[in-house]
């Protein structure tokens, strides 16, 4: 079984390896029932899903009908405005059928200009600290991709107490000394202040390219081969604190999470460094040139 640790300060003991429930966004509902009972085989109780994410949110609504309490639920909002993050948090909830979420994020807030309206007055941010003052939601976070997540979310974490982050970890980003002090700050920044921190991307190997002949079940092509998969879950659950969040591609739910289920060991930087080299490893974001974002250095 996965370990359970507290998410951060609210309270809930999680399974290190918290459910992605984009691998639903585009199933049939009997394909996602069996999908979701791989949860209990492995001990998984947090789902983290998007309004963004497909029919994810209405995939769930079976699951939480009967089960609502055996789950820490999350969901994330990509609106920045106050009243389009307040609508779009009421369809979420009617969509998977529930009275509230455990967390409610912003989505991927990179973006300075972005930052500025939904951290602004009539900014998302308000209309989600009214919804935990309502009860719609207990929690709330932020998340990020590219490499300029942990930066920005540092800066988030000055304006706003945030209950979590969620940002992209593994070993090619964080071999980028420029993404890993910027992590490691705000890891420290965490630490400090019990902040939940999510990650994600933890088994991409590549973005996909033209000629890559496998179906694309994620937007990047994850690892396959199994021990250097184990290597990749274990080099972010070695650090403590850290969650890591499944891929999309649902194929590879089972040995992601037996992979989390197994004793974990930090994995040798030459080992690491060596599957980098044998399986094409690149990075996902690279500033300048593929981050999810272009801005300017602060």
């Amino acid at each position: 079984m996965i370990e359970k640790i507290p998410f951060g300060r609210t309270g809930h003991l999680s399974s290190r390896t918290i459910f992605g429930a984009a691998a639903l966004g585009a199933m049939s509902q009997e394909r996602a029932d069996s999908t979701l009972a791989k949860l209990d085989l492995y001990g998984v109780n947090h789902i983290d899903v998007a309004a963004s994410y497909g029919e994810a949110e209405l995939r769930l609504a079976p699951l939480l009908k009967t089960r609502r309490a055996d789950f820490f639920l999350a969901t994330k909002t990509g609106l920045r405005t106050k009243n389009e993050a307040k609508e779009e948090l009421q369809r979420s909830l009617e969509r998977m059928g529930v009275e509230q979420v455990d967390l409610i994020q912003m989505h991927n807030l990179v973006q300075r200009d972005q930052w500025d309206v939904a951290m602004g007055p009539g900014g998302a941010l308000e209309a989600l600290i009214e919804a935990r003052e309502a009860g719609w939601v207990r929690f709330i976070g932020v998340t990020g991709h590219g490499t300029y997540a942990p930066s920005m979310h540092k800066k988030s974490l000055e304006r706003f107490d945030f209950d979590s982050v969620l940002l992209p970890y593994n070993f090619s980003m964080m071999s980028n000394p420029v993404y890993a002090e910027d992590f490691d700050a705000l890891y420290s920044l965490c630490q400090q202040r019990q902040v939940g921190i999510q990650t994600i991307k933890a088994v991409a190997l590549r973005r996909w390219r033209e000629d890559d002949p496998e179906k694309h079940f994620s937007w990047y092509k994850p690892i396959r081969e199994p021990q250097a998969l184990k290597r990749a879950v274990d080099f972010v659950l070695s650090r403590p604190g850290l969650f890591v969040n499944t891929t999309s591609d649902a194929s590879l739910l089972d040995t992601v999470f037996r992979a989390a289920g197994e004793p974990v060991a930090a994995p040798d930087p030459f080992v690491l460094s060596a599957d980098a080299e044998t399986l094409g490893v690149e990075p996902l974001f690279v500033r300048g040139l593929s981050d999810d974002v272009l801005l300017k250095e602060a």
